[in-house]
């Protein structure tokens, strides 16, 4: 799944490290999703898109569009 993680963590200028704090997951968890290897659970999705101000599918993009 395709999503704007990385560019909305560095607008912000964040390390992979200081959104998973803010996410309360690992360092390894953004950089899965990041790079697409991981897929987000829901409630992990709805935790990033609060946190950026945005909705689930301004963030991930599950190609069925």
């Amino acid at each position: 799944m395709k999503n704007r993680l990385r560019v909305l963590r560095a607008e912000r200028e964040w390390s992979q490290a200081e959104l998973a704090m803010h996410l309360e997951v690992s360092r390894q968890a953004v950089n899965a999703i990041e790079t697409g290897k991981h897929d987000p659970s829901l409630a992990l999705a709805f935790r990033i898109a609060r946190l950026f101000g945005m909705t689930i599918h301004e963030i991930f993009d599950d190609g069925q569009r």
